[in-house]
């Protein structure tokens, strides 16, 4: 009888070992739930630091009732958290896609973990990439991070033009912000610019607007080219904030019917941070068949230096401007390349490097600069380099998979 309760009471403690280790596994299981890892893998021969995105269709499972707003990303082994953006390209009101900035050495790769973190917020600086309408200063449209800036025009800036008043410019180039400073300057500088009229006309240590535009191309416009004359849009007609950061900003500008042609285009227009490019991808239709569609830059009084390179579809230009150095490039699938040339000619603002794409119903192009006191290039064969490199990374992004 004593031998049975003994043989009973072991059972028991077998059973109890054997809930509590399946108990274990469970805890186990559901703490794997309770984070994410996430793999970025570089296929270049050089280090980068870039956003990356992973889609909220990829997330689902992960997610769960997970709040979104709450969560978070990190470099696998650190505690600290990195700055995340959702974004919603469609603007249906559902986030699409989460970004972070991922540094991946030269060929290879980094592990970062997604958890759900409401005790903590994500960090913030000024250091971003930022976009926004500027109604003060007539009615630009100005975008940044913290290489480069941008800007273009709206339809007050035209009818000024047309009116005489001083600012006013009849133009869908894009112009150049020389900054010297990773940290935004959007806002400051117009802001001061409102209380001393041309303030962002001198350099103050953290840059400047010197760059001329007029109504050539600045650097990525776009137009039609033909028998050589070149056909180009007015000033932007409505604009569509769709991010303004911190990560990446997204918009887009519409354009009136222009050409012979009668063109309808819609830009979208996107800048990461991190990178000198901007992409542009515009979207067209038109009354009757276009023979091309050119992207430029311009060339101003035709005394800088510039390469082209047809069968890999990119161009560059390095100039001289108030003394130092600004280069500036276009890139472009070769798949889409018609010809690359340079059109230079004696009246003001029509002397442009072009490259010809095939008419089709969208395009997507690259368009970006670098400014010798930005520190981060001195000469047009470092400009080159890091053209080529953004060519290579246009062509390899980073690999973003989930584990």
């Amino acid at each position: 009888m004593k031998i049975k309760t003994k043989g009973l009471g072991y059972v028991l403690t077998f059973l109890g070992v054997l809930l509590l280790f399946a108990s274990c596994k469970s805890n186990t299981k559901e703490k794997a739930e309770e984070s994410l890892t996430v793999e970025v893998q570089n296929e270049l021969d050089f280090n980068r630091n870039e956003v990356v995105g992973i889609k909220k269709q990829d997330l689902q499972s992960f997610l769960g009732d997970k709040s979104e707003e709450n969560l978070r990303i990190k470099k696998e082994g650190k505690e600290e958290y990195l700055r995340t953006q959702w974004i919603d390209y469609n603007q249906d009101g559902i986030n699409d896609e989460i970004l972070f900035q991922a540094k991946v050495g030269a060929n290879s790769s980094v592990k970062y973990i997604i958890v759900e973190d409401s005790s903590k917020t994500a960090p913030k600086s000024n250091v971003v990439a930022y976009s926004r309408f500027v109604p003060e200063r007539i009615d630009d449209y100005t975008w940044e991070n913290d290489k480069v800036a941008f800007r273009t025009y709206g339809p007050a800036a035209k009818q000024a033009a047309l009116d005489g008043v001083p600012g006013g410019v009849v133009s869908s180039g894009i112009d150049l912000w020389l900054k010297s400073t990773n940290r935004s300057i959007i806002d400051e500088w117009y802001k001061r610019n409102t209380e001393e009229e041309g303030y962002y006309h001198t350099d103050r240590g953290d840059g400047y607007d010197p760059y001329h535009v007029g109504s050539s191309r600045g650097t990525g416009g776009i137009g039609i080219y033909e028998n050589d004359s070149l056909y180009v849009s007015e000033n932007f007609v409505d604009f569509n904030i769709i991010a303004q950061g911190p990560l990446r900003t997204v918009f887009e500008l519409s354009y009136a019917p222009w050409s012979p042609y009668n063109v309808k285009e819609t830009k979208r227009i996107s800048l990461d941070l991190g990178t000198n490019f901007s992409k542009f991808e515009s979207t067209f239709s038109s009354d009757k068949e276009v023979p091309n569609y050119a992207a430029g830059i311009t060339l101003h009084k035709n005394e800088g230096d510039f390469e082209m390179d047809e069968e890999n579809a990119w161009l560059l230009h390095w100039e001289t401007i108030d003394g130092s150095h600004v280069g500036e490039g276009i890139i472009v699938d070769p798949k889409q390349v018609d010809s690359i040339f340079a059109r230079v000619s004696k009246t003001p603002d029509q002397s442009n490097l072009l490259i010809t794409m095939q008419p089709k119903e969208k395009l997507v192009y690259y368009a970006g600069f670098a400014w010798e006191r930005s520190g981060q290039v001195s000469s047009m064969e470092e400009w080159k380099r890091m053209l080529l490199k953004q060519e290579k990374i246009i062509d390899k992004p980073l690999e973003v998979s989930l584990k």
